[in-house]
C-alpha cells in the first residue's frame, strides 16, 4: 500500500496574514506550491516556479484548474476565474498609485480567497492526501513574519520621515 503524501491545509486567515506580512509576496509561494501539487497529481512536466513568477500569464489557468479539481471532489460552489483574475491584476496595478494609496494593492488577496477555499476543499476531499490542519506557524512562516515585520516597520518609518531632515552620507 502506497503512503499518501502529507499536505498542510492553509487556513484563510493565516493566508491573509502571511500575504500582508510578506508585503504581498506570499501569493507567489502559494501559487508555486499549488502548481507543484498539480504537476505531481497529473504527472506533467509543467514548471511550477515559472508559472508562479509569471502569474500574469498563468493565474487564470490556475483558477480554472483549481475549480476543475475541487468540483471533481464534490465542491458545489463556483467563482468567476476571469473576474477574480482581472481584480487581482487591477489591485496589483494600484500599487503604483501616489502617496499612501498603494496600500489598496493589498486587497488583491481577496481575489485569491475563493481559489484557496476551493483548493483546500479539493485536497481535503480527494482522499489522495494525508491532511495536516495546523493553525500554528511553522518555522519558515515565523522567519517570514519576523523579516516581514521589520520591512513593514521600515516602510512605515519611511512614510512618516521628513525627507528634508535626512542627511546624505
Amino acid at each position: 500500500m502506497q503512503e499518501k503524501p502529507a499536505i498542510e491545509l492553509l487556513p484563510v486567515r493565516k493566508f491573509i496574514f502571511l500575504f500582508i506580512v510578506s508585503l504581498g509576496l506570499y501569493n507567489v509561494w502559494w501559487m508555486y506550491k499549488t502548481w507543484k501539487i498539480f504537476r505531481e497529481r497529473d504527472q506533467s512536466d509543467i514548471m511550477p516556479a515559472a508559472r508562479a513568477i509569471f502569474a500574469i500569464f498563468f493565474l487564470y489557468m490556475l483558477f480554472e484548474r483549481i475549480q476543475e479539481f475541487a468540483k471533481s471532489t464534490g465542491y458545489k460552489e463556483s467563482f468567476s476565474s476571469m473576474a477574480y483574475f482581472i481584480g487581482f491584476v487591477a489591485f496589483n496595478m494600484s500599487s503604483r498609485l501616489p502617496g499612501g494609496l498603494w496600500v489598496i494593492s493589498f486587497l488583491s488577496v481577496l481575489c485569491l480567497i475563493p481559489a484557496l477555499n476551493a483548493f483546500n476543499y479539493g485536497i481535503k476531499h480527494s482522499g489522495d492526501y494525508e491532511i495536516i490542519e495546523d493553525e500554528k506557524f511553522n518555522q519558515n512562516q515565523i522567519v517570514l513574519t519576523v523579516i516581514g515585520t521589520l520591512f513593514w516597520m521600515l516602510t512605515i518609518i519611511g512614510m512618516f520621515a521628513d525627507p528634508e531632515n535626512i542627511n546624505p552620507v
